[in-house]
Order: structure tokens, then C-alpha cells, then sequence
């Protein structure tokens, strides 16, 4: 499964100073998505920046956008970053009243949907909903700073996630989010994840070269 992983470098970490010089960086050194946290300082106690980032940064990358959207109401703002150049928008079923329409908001608009489950988020949410899903992201951390350590009782939550998209052969991809390095890269992979997203440990890692990082997630074998 090693082979098939994705690597989605969270841009909270980069250096906000050349924005869209470090999106084109990692674009060109292997990254296969570029995860955006959007963050309003309500549903989660941060913030970060909103669509017209976005749109800025999207000349400098020919990658899918990855947009994460921890806003309370998302559906107020879908179009908003579709228009930015989202190419997935992944929520919180406890950010929205009604999570299934607001699935089926963003599938409408012509881009990929995603359902963002928190530590404290039960599996059973996805009952209803999974099927009109394209991505489930599982937090590893509680959301809204980076840098946090991996919380290893998630690792039964995504195992679980495996098992429900593989005994319905769905066509979904199943991502972890918070505290990847390679010891925990390994442990997620293990347990059934598919795409990697990973702010520190790419941004602001030790290596001489962001493809040395993104390789260095891609490539372990748990």
C-alpha cells in the first residue's frame, strides 16, 4: 500500500512571507495535493486566511487544492472557494445543521467532497453520509494549531474507516491530518490511510530539500 500513499503538505506551516513560492516548491518536489487549513477563529481558536488566499496562491501550483474548511456554516462559503480554485472541500458534520446537504452543496459544485472527523468525532457519523463521500480526513490532533503530537487512539478510528470503504468497495480516500512524522506516518499507513497530510514535518523539517521530506513520508514501510 506504501506505494500508493499521497503526500498533501499542510501550507499553515510554510513560510506565509513567499506564500505561493512555497506552494510551487513543493508542487514541483513530489507533493500530489496542497492541503489548506481555513480557520476562523469560531469552530476552531485560530485563524488563518480565507478564499481570496486562495485564489492568490493558485497560479503557483498545478495541484489539486486540498481545502479544509474548519468554519462554522461552511455552506455560506463553498462557492467561494470553488470560485478560489478548491478542487475538494472537506467539513465537519459539527460545523453545519445538515452535513448531508451540505455533501451534496459541494459535489453540485463540481468539486470533490470530504467529511473531517475530530478525536473526539464518532466513526458511526459516516453511517449516512459515506456514500456520497470522496474523502474522509481523520484529525489526529484537535484542530486549529499545528504542531501538535499524533494522538495514537485515533489509529482504531482510521483501521475502522478501512474497513467500512474496503467491505463496500467505495472509491474513497481516507487521510490523517495532525502530528505526521515518520514514526507516525508508518502507524497511520498501517492502519489504512492513503493520504498523508503533513505541516511541520515537511516546512520545517531537518532535510536539505522538500522532496527529501515528502519522500521520506512516502516512502515508509510500517
Amino acid at each position: 500500500m506504501e506505494n500508493n500513499i499521497l503526500i498533501s503538505p499542510s501550507v499553515l506551516a510554510a513560510d506565509f512571507s513567499k506564500l505561493g513560492d512555497e506552494v510551487q516548491s513543493v508542487s514541483e518536489m513530489g507533493a500530489d495535493l496542497i492541503h489548506l487549513d481555513i480557520m476562523d477563529g469560531n469552530f476552531v481558536p485560530n485563524l488563518s486566511f480565507g478564499a481570496d488566499i486562495v485564489r492568490g496562491i493558485r497560479p503557483y501550483s498545478n495541484l489539486p487544492f486540498d481545502v479544509h474548511l474548519m468554519i462554522t456554516n461552511p455552506e455560506i462559503y463553498i462557492n467561494s472557494y470553488v470560485d478560489a480554485g478548491a478542487n475538494l472541500i472537506t467539513v465537519h458534520p459539527e460545523s453545519t445543521y445538515h452535513i448531508h446537504s451540505v455533501l451534496q452543496q459541494i459535489k453540485e459544485s463540481g468539486v470533490k467532497a470530504g467529511v473531517a472527523l475530530n478525536p473526539g468525532t464518532s466513526v458511526e457519523v459516516l453511517d449516512n453520509i459515506i456514500d456520497i463521500t470522496d474523502l474522509v480526513l481523520v484529525m489526529t490532533v484537535n484542530p486549529g494549531f499545528g504542531g501538535q503530537s499524533f494522538l495514537l487512539s485515533q489509529l482504531a478510528k482510521i483501521s475502522k474507516i478501512r474497513s467500512m470503504i474496503d467491505n463496500e468497495n467505495y472509491s474513497i480516500d481516507l487521510s490523517v491530518d495532525g502530528g505526521i512524522n515518520s514514526k507516525t506516518a508508518a502507524l497511520a499507513i498501517d492502519a489504512g490511510a492513503n493520504v498523508l497530510v503533513a505541516g511541520t514535518s515537511i516546512f520545517k523539517s531537518d532535510d536539505k530539500t522538500y522532496l527529501d521530506s515528502i519522500n521520506r513520508l512516502r516512502n515508509i514501510a510500517p
